[in-house]
């Protein structure tokens, strides 16, 4: 037989069909069992955890089938509870498949603490702005006898003096004591 011949054979033919059915009915049954293994079509809404608490939102989220990771602590943020949830990822009410990770970014305990900059001896009008850059804020305000006028002789964070390098929570109010410009009585 010829090689001709035998395409054009019923057998081959036959062959050939019987091939391209086995290829279809085989894709329609692998498409069937993707669709119930992903569950296709088969969505849960992420519920809104912003403000809760971590026990609250590992509730919530066992209660939608999903599951959550602690991504990290952002910075403090005073309008929300302490160790509650300030961002969550993916957002509050879009649609994601079961068992899927929602990640969670908390609030921390309170402000991070930052290095006291060294600003006794610099003017206020340095000093100021120094501190402002940093976090803090500029508290009390009082004067003593000093020649140096508006510098900066001493400063202190709720009645305690402090020092350059020492550790306070980022929006402290520090006091400053300034001179006056005038000599003491006892020089």
């Amino acid at each position: 037989m010829s090689f001709i011949k035998f395409l054009t054979s019923k057998v081959f033919l036959m062959q050939i069909l019987l091939a391209v059915v086995a290829i279809v009915v085989l894709s329609f049954l692998m498409l069937k069992w993707l669709d119930y293994r992903t569950n296709h079509g088969s969505f849960v809404t992420v519920p809104d955890l912003a403000g809760k608490t971590i026990e609250i939102a590992q509730m919530e989220i066992n209660d939608h089938d999903l599951t959550m990771e602690i991504q990290d602590s952002a910075n403090f943020n005073p309008s929300f509870p302490k160790f509650s949830v300030i961002e969550q990822y993916p957002v509050a009410g879009s649609q994601v498949k079961e068992d899927r990770k929602i990640y969670l970014i908390l609030n921390p305990s309170g402000y991070r603490k930052v290095e006291v900059p060294k600003i006794v001896g610099r003017t206020f009008r340095q000093a100021k702005p120094t501190l402002e850059a940093i976090g803090f804020e500029v508290g009390k305000i009082s004067y003593i006898d000093d020649i140096g006028k508006d510098e900066v002789q001493s400063i202190s964070f709720q009645g305690k003096s402090v020092s350059a390098g020492d550790l306070l929570p980022m929006t402290s109010k520090i006091d400053v004591v300034l001179g006056n410009g005038n000599r003491g009585l006892d020089e």
